[in-house]
């Protein structure tokens, strides 16, 4: 690609991956490291250690006196709370945005408590927002697991896309001697294979060319979202990675149903048009029979004789409200309820019949008010609902699961590690 070619190209589309917590932290190193090109790195934690490890070009610290720079202690409402009080810095970031990436391991303290807010600020600012998430090893106990599926729940309503990435999946991929420190290192690998997934589409240098606009028609408001990659030599190379993809570890489920389809294939230029066009038809034929398909076609010799097919299926929550229809319906339940004067007062109509039909007609009360609409109740703007300050009379039960970090059976893991 010309130099002025790639110019135009990050002035059209701007395009930001912002890491929350250690294992955001983490993946965004690693993506920095493998040369992911085209976008801004931003790297938000509650950690100051680990925020001096980062090689983003923006980094963000949520400390406070709570946290004192030394993490969220795996509470993601303290991970909530330090992010709803850096919130001008977050928007900050995040400004000139078409396009975010939110990234990070659910389960601990700041991904899971501050991811939501940094997705909320990116869909309030126009950009679409992708998060890429990784849900936790079944090693770090059922705690943690349980944190990461209410984080979950909480970030699927403030993005446009949701790719989750269960950890436990990639250990199929995985030599049975695999230590710690590299199992967390694959996690990293798949958080950049799913960015790269998609911004590749977008920036790579294509013989079919997908662009910013094709991605959006595909990611905008579509909820769920899977994500694979198959890669395959020798005869039948094209249909054997697509198949490959859309049978990946990495995908949580089937990605039959799927209502669009982003489809990348990949390889040398000697790859031909059948064969191509093969890869995209087994794809088709495993989703939805009405989805929308974009595609786009990479021709690189460097490939060798090796064919890579990338799949982002999305459109599965067919049901699932906008953005703008959450928004409404918050708007309609903080709207104050009054009852009407006619509603309070009997109507003289029905008095009459009832008086021609012998009914007795209750009679009025002097005085009597319609009674006051119950209060609404204040709406928090972090999805988690924090501890009150003891004593406080109006203090609220927590709704998030109890996150207690001496259980026998839950693992702390290192924030080096994550």
């Amino acid at each position: 690609m010309s130099e002025i070619a790639q110019t135009e190209l990050n002035d059209k589309t701007n395009i930001k991956v912002v890491g929350v917590g250690g294992a955001g932290g983490n993946a965004v190193n690693r993506m920095i490291a493998e040369g992911l090109q085209n976008v801004e790195f931003v790297a938000i934690n509650t950690d100051a250690k680990d925020l001096l490890r980062s090689d983003a070009d923006v980094k963000i610290s949520l400390s406070d006196q709570t946290s004192r720079g030394l993490g969220a202690g795996a509470d993601p409402e303290k991970g909530a709370k330090a992010a709803q009080d850096h919130q001008s810095d977050i928007e900050e970031a995040l400004k000139g945005a078409d396009m975010v990436f939110v990234t990070c391991g659910e389960g601990g303290g700041t991904g899971t408590g501050a991811s939501p807010i940094v997705a909320r600020a990116a869909h309030q600012q126009g950009a679409l927002t992708i998060a890429v998430v990784t849900r936790p090893f079944s090693f770090e106990g059922p705690q943690r697991a349980a944190s990461a599926k209410f984080g979950i729940e909480n970030l699927r309503q403030e993005v446009d896309a949701l790719i989750v990435i269960p950890n436990d999946r990639l250990l199929e991929l995985s030599d049975r001697s695999i230590t710690i420190m590299d199992a967390f290192k694959t996690a990293d690998g798949a958080l950049l294979s799913g960015v790269q997934g998609i911004t590749d589409l977008i920036t790579s240098n294509s013989y079919i060319h997908v662009d910013f606009s094709d991605v959006t028609a595909i990611l905008r408001g579509a909820g769920t979202a899977l994500f694979g990659i198959g890669s395959a030599r020798g005869e039948d190379r094209a249909t054997q990675a697509a198949e490959l993809a859309i049978s990946s570890p990495l995908l949580e489920e089937s990605i039959e149903g799927a209502h669009g389809a982003l489809i990348n294939v990949a390889g040398p230029t000697d790859i031909g048009l059948q064969e191509a066009s093969a890869a995209v038809e087994l794809v088709r034929k495993a989703i939805h029979p009405e989805a929308q398909i974009i595609w786009g076609l990479a021709l690189d010799d460097a490939y060798g004789d090796e064919v890579r097919v990338t799949v982002i299926a999305a459109g599965f929550d067919s049901n699932k409200p906008t953005a703008e229809e959450r928004a409404a319906q918050a708007a309609a339940q903080a709207a104050p309820t009054t009852q009407t004067a006619q509603q309070a007062q009997a109507d003289p109509r029905t008095d009459a019949t009832q008086a021609q039909q012998g009914q007795p007609v209750q009679a009025p009360v002097q005085g009597q008010q319609a009674p006051a609409a119950a209060p609404q109740q204040a709406q928090q703007s972090s999805p988690f609902t924090f501890a009150p300050a003891a004593g406080d009379p109006a203090a609220q039960p927590m709704q998030n699961p109890s996150y207690t970090t001496d259980d026998s059976d839950y693992i702390d893991i290192p924030d080096f590690l994550r």
